[in-house]
């Protein structure tokens, strides 16, 4: 299994320990995502370290206050390392607004741009924004891979699909209130598929109220399998196939 979205330096833990207990669970690959420059280039730093780990770098819209050239250049340049497999998580979010709209905006740009530059795929954080964030995504990342993280406009699957996006899956699909991501998840074609963590955010439901680890996106993945009436092998054939296809692993 892949678990294709997680913050290794900020769950509990050793990183090295954390992708252990993954491996140990049966997860052969994690993508472990910067949110600014420090933890993206901790994010390389862990890559280089643990088998079987690579990096994506970028700006959190909740973090991108202030983004300026210096700091797409900055981007550019750790994109650029052989251990980066994607960038962002970059995006729109108008829940927290952690960052004013216009620097969302501009930093969301500049990583797109970022992403062609280097010929990687961009990784979406999307809240309370879905129809921003697709239409700025149809505006500045037409022909780019594009992983929609933590997938949550259900209202919207069929959009994203036609866009030819991957779909993916965070622990809050197994959320009894979160049906209607039950039935997207059912939805989403085998090969747009993926499922992450988040860690340490949104721990599936057997772990919840407990800090969420990259091991626990086997039982996202044996959710999303039982939700789509398939063998957890078939998916996890699946999302093996759409991870080593996206990120070239």
């Amino acid at each position: 299994m892949i678990d294709s979205h997680t913050h290794l330096e900020l769950c509990d833990g050793e990183p090295a320990a954390l992708v252990e207990q993954a491996r140990e669970a049966g997860v052969g690959r994690i993508l472990t995502i910067g949110i600014d420059g420090d933890s993206s280039r901790l994010a390389l730093e862990q890559a280089r370290a643990n088998e079987g780990v690579m990096a994506a770098v970028g700006r959190h819209p909740n973090s991108a206050g202030g983004f300026d050239d210096a700091a797409a250049a900055e981007l550019l340049e750790l994109a650029a390392d052989p251990h980066c497999a994607a960038v962002g998580e970059t995006g729109i979010d108008l829940y927290r607004e952690g960052a004013p709209p216009a620097d969302q905006e501009r930093a969301f740009a500049a990583q797109a741009e970022v992403a062609r530059a280097v010929g990687k795929p961009l990784v979406i954080h999307s809240r309370a924004a879905a129809s921003q964030t697709i239409s700025f995504l149809r505006e500045h990342a037409a022909g780019l891979p594009v992983v929609l993280h933590c997938f949550s406009m259900a209202d919207r699957l069929d959009e994203c699909l036609a866009e030819g996006w991957w779909i993916s899956f965070a622990g809050n699909v197994t959320y009894p209130s979160a049906a209607d991501l039950a039935e997207a998840a059912r939805r989403v074609p085998a090969d747009r598929l993926l499922v992450e963590t988040d860690a340490p955010y949104l721990a599936p439901q057997a772990h919840r109220g407990e800090g969420n680890v990259p091991a626990n996106v086997v039982d996202t993945a044996r959710f999303l399998a039982q939700a789509r009436g398939v063998e957890y092998e078939e998916l996890e054939a699946d999302v093996d196939r759409n991870a080593r296809e996206l990120f070239r692993w």
